[in-house]
């Protein structure tokens, strides 16, 4: 397969990687500049070098939960996968909507095995989509803890308002960056994870001390093209983000990146799930989940917690339709997608 082809097929990835960029990755980041604490191009500076960081150190673990619901075994079936999910991400995207990228990628991998004839994993299915709803849920209660934490220790140590604003400054530098290389390392699955079983690339030594796999070949590009997405498109989702469901003060925007960026973390971290299984507790599933939906948790928590009076509901009812919707559209746009490319364009995108 030429050069030229390979680059053709992966174009519909870093697409997505760009939608991901312009939709989810920026919400590391869209509390912090929607409170004007931080300037939209430091904080897209820092989103990018650690979403790229993530990804390629620490994207295996999610990527691997993914390919059990669907191993779409032909490149032409992967690039019309990601694809139907970028355009899907697009759409919402174009309504100002902070959709789930993980949702359109598992809607337009169970197109696939609609189209092709593979069954779809019931337990699989069950484990993911069991997340939509754990993780908005899991950041609404870390921020309201942390909240209420924070708020009795400002009040005990008095500290003078100069000093919060600047550790409130730093404290949101270095919780994004946290969360940026968490959703990395979490959502590069949704990106490349379709193009896995089969890469056109090949593992290759460096001095015979470090293996770049060919996965990792995948999660970098992936990972450049969240990027540029961060850059280009992404202040849009960080307005509705960062002040339309819940007016946030520096302090509530660290929290709120903390509260999201420690789910992020926790459904991405290998290291954390075997340490879990070796004392004996029930792991965290390794799955790839929204960003989205855990900062907007994150920001109920703190409305919640200070009395749920200035909670923008209409706002929050056009998110929910939203995440309702954007698994059974790109369902749909990956099965048609998958029919004209196999009968109209001539190209296998499925292998018995």
């Amino acid at each position: 397969m030429s050069t030229t082809v390979i680059l053709f097929f992966l174009s519909s990835g870093l697409f997505l990687g760009w939608s991901l960029g312009a939709n989810d990755a920026a919400n590391v980041f869209g509390t912090a500049v929607g409170s004007r604490m931080i300037k939209f191009s430091y904080a897209a500076l820092i989103c990018s070098i650690f979403v790229i960081a993530g990804a390629v150190f620490s994207g295996a673990g999610a990527t691997h939960t993914l390919g059990k619901l669907g191993a779409i075994n032909s490149l032409a079936g992967a690039f019309t996968v990601a694809l139907s999910s970028a355009i899907t991400v697009l759409m919402m995207t174009k309504a100002s909507l902070p959709v789930s990228t993980s949702q359109a990628i598992v809607g337009a991998i169970i197109g696939w095995n609609l189209f092709s004839g593979h069954p779809t994993d019931v337990s699989v299915f069950t484990k993911i989509a069991g997340t939509w709803l754990i993780c908005p849920l899991l950041a609404m209660a870390f921020a309201l803890i942390i909240y209420l934490l924070t708020r009795q220790f400002l009040k005990r140590t008095k500290i003078h308002l100069l000093k919060i604003d600047s550790y409130t400054r730093f404290g949101l530098v270095l919780v994004g960056a946290f969360g940026s290389y968490s959703l990395g390392a979490n959502n590069i699955a949704n990106v490349m994870g379709v193009f896995v079983p089969s890469s056109p690339f090949r593992d290759f030594n460096i001095g015979g001390f470090f293996c770049f796999s060919s996965a990792q070949q995948l999660f970098l590009l992936g990972g450049m093209a969240i990027s540029i997405g961060v850059f280009t498109y992404s202040r849009r989702v960080m307005s509705t983000v960062g002040s339309g469901i819940f007016k946030l003060s520096p302090i509530t925007a660290l929290i709120v990146i903390l509260a999201s960026s420690l789910v992020l973390f926790l459904f991405a971290s290998k290291g954390l799930a075997n340490w879990m299984i070796s004392v004996g507790l029930p792991p965290i599933p390794l799955v790839p989940v929204s960003s989205s939906q855990a900062v907007v948790g994150a920001i109920i928590g703190i409305g919640l917690a200070k009395g749920a009076k200035n909670v923008n509901y209409g706002v929050l009812g056009k998110i929910s339709l939203g995440w309702i919707a954007t698994p059974i559209i790109a369902a749909v746009i990956s099965f048609v997608a998958l029919f004209f490319m196999q009968n109209v364009f001539q190209n296998t995108v499925y292998l018995p």
